[in-house]
């Protein structure tokens, strides 16, 4: 009877520990995973802040209130991305960039 007992023990910590470790390598596998989802909606953000503002651009000048304020709203998406993974998106080159230099943009006015 005790042979069981042991036995029986032996195999629940050996299912805990393949259960720990497959825990661990799924978490593992999925933060990278997640990390870059996060980082894809942060890039869409900005290219639809960057349509935004090309459209306000067009129709009512580059100067205009409309465009000032979509070049804020630019702006502003540029640094939640900056503050969540220290990269920003540019649609136009289509890159990320490492240094915050998102307000030297030559296309709009300050």
């Amino acid at each position: 009877m005790r042979t069981n007992t042991s036995w029986d023990r032996r195999s629940l910590l050996r299912s805990l520990a393949a259960l720990v470790t497959m825990g661990a390598f799924l978490f593992l596998v999925a933060a990278p995973r997640a990390h870059a989802d996060e980082r894809d909606k942060c890039r869409q953000r900005i290219e639809k802040a960057e349509v935004r503002l090309n459209n306000a651009v067009a129709k009512h000048g580059a100067k205009s209130p409309e465009a000032r304020d979509r070049w804020h709203e630019l702006r502003s998406e540029r640094e939640h991305c900056w503050t969540a993974y220290h990269q920003w998106w540019d649609g136009r080159d289509h890159q990320w960039h490492t240094e915050a230099n998102w307000n030297h943009d030559d296309r709009w006015p300050d």
